[in-house]
């Protein structure tokens, strides 16, 4: 394993060395130490590594992800895991507002709880959160999954399109065109992968929770075009 000392080395030369990992290497594990909530901490990855950072983050930790798994054994700040392509980020603490923005893919685990704007506008992402979320969390979410554990804040999945949301406890409030849905079978199968893939399969089941999605009267949807939203 690589150690990596930020506060010694500074951000700049960590990033410029994880950036450099394109391709075949057999640097693949990382370690991180002495973060101390600095911003911007392993972001715009593309290779198959797996950092783990020794602490608490600032903005946008682990943001533009590409193919790597970052570990942050702490708490984020916002953004984290903004724009995410794929790949795996793993918070063992909490995530400050709009954790995982506008993510296209991979996957997003907060083992606690995430405050507002929790996936706002994610267009492939799959969140799982494994305590509460907060307001107006998936604002605008195009696809993917979010996965709540606990409990959602007001206003959830306002002006949603096509994402799904599976959430266990209470709801305090839904957003604008937002509704609860059916669970079918092929819902429980996918919130059976996601819990388990989200390490949280010993701690709920997919019967335990209830699905929301989208009225579909804010927009002009057409089904046969549903790939594309």
């Amino acid at each position: 394993m690589q150690t990596f000392d930020l506060e010694a080395q500074g951000l700049r030369a960590l990033n410029s060395t994880l950036h450099a990992l394109k391709g075949q290497t057999n640097q693949t594990a990382w370690e991180i130490i002495n973060p101390k909530g600095a911003h911007a901490i392993a972001v715009g990855l593309d290779a198959a590594v797996d950092v783990t950072v020794r602490g608490s983050t600032g903005y946008y930790c682990g943001g533009m992800n590409k193919l790597a798994t970052v570990r942050i054994k702490g708490s984020a700040g916002p953004g984290v895991a903004e724009n995410m392509m794929s790949g795996t980020v793993i918070i063992d603490g909490d995530a400050s507002q709009y954790a995982g923005a506008t993510g296209r893919g991979g996957l997003l685990v907060i083992k606690g709880n995430a405050s507002s704007r929790c996936g706002i506008s994610m267009k492939g992402i799959d969140i799982v959160v494994h305590g509460n979320i907060g307001h107006m969390s998936a604002f605008m979410a195009q696809s993917g999954n979010l996965v709540v554990l606990g409990d959602a804040g007001e206003a959830l999945g306002d002006s949603l399109y096509e994402a799904r949301l599976f959430v266990r406890g209470s709801v305090k409030s839904l957003g604008t065109d937002c509704i609860e849905k059916e669970m079918r079978p092929e819902h429980y199968e996918i919130l059976a992968d996601l819990l388990k893939r989200g390490e949280a399969d010993g701690k709920a089941k997919p019967q335990e929770f209830k699905r929301y999605g989208s009225a579909r009267k804010l927009y002009n949807f057409n089904i046969d075009n549903a790939s594309s939203y």
